[in-house]
Formats: structure tokens, sequence, C-alpha cells
């Protein structure tokens, strides 16, 4: 996956937290490029929902820069983040509409769209990636179960066609045999359209597993990174956030 061209998305030297000076994560440099998924992982309390957060303009940089495809997005306004820099992002509670269809939940996808025909047209691609959702397209969102609940999230956020889509552990809160399906679903979604993916994964070695490239952060550092075929087969990252002896 790696090229001569520049990373979709690159993060230099950054420092980021919540309160001016008590940063979280400092000096993360990471890169993600073109049709590549790339999986963050490290223990609880390690700062991924924090570089995530940064990224996308919840949480304050303090230093370093946030690139998109070499253009500066440092601190850039979530509300601005899809239009002008083309992320979308599945955070990790659930964020469906309870109450509304699927088919609403998906047309809030495009909110940024004025064009009927346009919405419809994405509508159906989504269909056609997810049959599941067309089947219950006039069905309440929160009648659904959780991993079709994460399915529609997931199409959803792939309305607006994003160049990169930021999914905060994507597997949170559902059962082995449907976390399963989530990835499978990802990693097909990469194969067949390319999509880039910036992931951050509790569930070290299934993260890894469907990634090309992985970090492992500790303590608001990165600690390894590489090839993600690497990481798992390295001792101490085993050890430490596989399971492994």
């Amino acid at each position: 996956m790696r090229s001569g061209r520049r990373p979709l998305l690159e993060l230099r030297g950054m420092c980021a937290g919540y309160s001016p000076g008590q940063d979280i994560v400092s000096n993360i440099n990471l890169k993600v490029d073109r049709g590549e998924m790339v999986c963050v992982i490290g223990p609880n309390g390690a700062g991924k929902s924090t570089v995530f957060k940064a990224i996308y303009g919840l949480a304050r940089v303090s230093s370093g820069h946030v690139l998109c495809d070499g253009q500066d997005i440092t601190n850039l306004a979530p509300e601005d983040m899809l239009r002008t820099a083309g992320i979308a992002m599945v955070p990790q509670l659930r964020s469906v509409f309870a109450q509304m269809t699927v088919y609403e939940n998906l047309e809030l996808g495009m909110f940024v769209e004025r064009d009927k025909v346009r919405i419809q047209q994405r509508i159906e691609y989504v269909y056609a990636l997810f049959p599941r959702l067309a089947e219950r397209s006039k069905q309440a969102a929160g009648t659904m179960s959780g991993g079709e609940q994460r399915m529609l999230e997931i199409g959803r956020s792939l309305m607006h066609e994003p160049r990169l889509v930021l999914m905060d552990e994507p597997s949170a809160g559902l059962a082995p045999i449907i976390t399963g399906q989530v990835f499978e679903a990802i990693r097909r979604l990469n194969r067949e359209i390319g999509l880039t993916v910036l992931m951050i994964e509790q569930n070290a070695r299934q993260g890894l597993e469907v990634s090309h490239r992985g970090y492992v952060l500790e303590m608001g550092r990165t600690s390894y990174q590489g090839p993600a075929a690497d990481l798992l087969a390295n001792p101490q990252v085993r050890r430490a956030f596989l399971g492994a002896r």
C-alpha cells in the first residue's frame, strides 16, 4: 500500500488534549495511505480516543499538525470535517437515531447535500453494499440488532463519499459472531471500493488481522508501529495486547 504519493492522512508530531497545558497524547506521528486500513491499539487510557478526537476537531491540538492530502486541517471544526476534508467518523457509542427509519438515518448522512436525486442514488448505493439495510429500510433503527445498527452507522458514513473513515471501536458492545461479521464487512468495503479506514480497536487481534498496518499507543505515545502481520508476530505486542505468552 505504500507509494511515493503523499499520505491521505498524516499526523506530524501531534500533541493534544482537552485542557491547556495538559496533553493526553504527545509527539504522535502516523500515516494512512489511500486504500489502506490502519489500526491503532493499546490499553485503556493510552490516548487512542484522544488521537481520533484530535483528528476530528473534538480535542485541541496544542502542537504539531494534522494533514489531509497535504492540506493542514489542524483543529478544523467537526462540522467542517466532512465537507472540507472528506473525513467521516463512526463513533464508538451508538449514534443511530432510534425512532427514525433506516432510510431516514441514511438521509442524514447527506446533510450537506440538497439534491434529492443524488441523495437517493447514494442510498441505493449503500443498500447495494448492505442488502440487510435495504430489507430494513422502513424499520425504526432502534429496533434492529446491535450488528445491524453498526452496519447502518458505517453505511451512513459512506453517504457523502468520504475519502477516509475513522472508526472508533467498531466491535464495541457486539457479540463475537457479530463482531466477525462487522470486520468482514469493513474488509470487504476496503477490498471492493478501496475504502480508506483508520480504526481504534480494543479487540487488538481482530483489528490487526483486517488491517494493513498498525500502531500501538501506550501512555500517550507510540511504542510500536509497522505492518499488521509484524505486530501480530511481535512477542512483546503478543504478550501485552494479544493474550499470548
